[in-house]
């Protein structure tokens, strides 16, 4: 008779196990049925941890930025710019980790307090700055958004690094849209070097909050 015992049932091992199963098959191929069925377990016993889909949606999310702050840790010594910057690209990484991970993220709610962490070094950077408390949220919000909704569309083309949706070609669709030159020609600039785009608009958004509240 085998011996082995498996890892105790809890929240962050039905998380780690939808985020991995989030992977292979994308939110909509995500349920409380396949979940058990990984975990070698009913699926009643994930409602003791779970009442619902989106309560493990918000469990996922918390393990998501768990993960990204480990992986990116807050450098004390950097300027409101930097602050925003590091921030962002380390959401938008962590989002790309996943198929999904943008859709999971929106809406979600953090259970616990690990995300007030950061939060509260990053206001009170900003307020040190110069900024008023009201300023900081908005700021801070806005461009959290900005990486919330980029990565959002970016994963509607690019579900996964190296993968594309079928329809994303952009030399169809040039030819497909020639009676629109600047349109067909804008093309590049919207679905393909996502990277680029990113960082570029992400400048914007930091120079338009400097400008607005007239701090540098």
């Amino acid at each position: 008779m085998s011996t082995e015992r498996r890892a105790p049932l809890d929240r962050k091992r039905v998380a780690d196990t939808a985020l991995k199963l989030l992977n292979e098959g994308g939110l909509e191929g995500l349920t409380l049925r396949a979940i058990a069925k990984e975990l070698d377990v009913k699926a009643p016993a994930l409602y003791w941890h779970f009442k619902d889909k989106q309560a493990l949606l918000d469990e996922m999310a918390t393990e998501m930025y768990r993960r990204m702050t480990e992986a990116a840790p807050v450098d004390p010594d950097a300027t409101w710019q930097e602050r925003i910057l590091a921030a962002n690209r380390a959401l938008r990484a962590a989002l790309l980790s996943y198929r999904d991970g943008a859709r999971v993220f929106s809406g979600s709610r953090f259970t616990g307090t690990l995300h007030a962490v950061e939060m509260e070094q990053n206001l009170r950077l900003l307020t040190d700055a110069g900024f008023t408390l009201a300023q900081a949220v908005r700021a801070a919000t806005t461009a959290y958004l900005y990486t919330l909704g980029f990565v959002t569309e970016e994963q509607g083309v690019q579900p996964l690094p190296g993968e594309r949706r079928e329809g994303y070609d952009v030399d169809d669709r040039a030819r497909r849209m020639a009676d629109f030159p600047l349109s067909a020609a804008a093309g590049a600039e919207m679905f393909e070097d996502y990277d680029r785009h990113f960082e570029e608009g992400l400048a914007l958004v930091i120079a338009g909050i400097g400008t607005r509240y007239g701090i540098g």
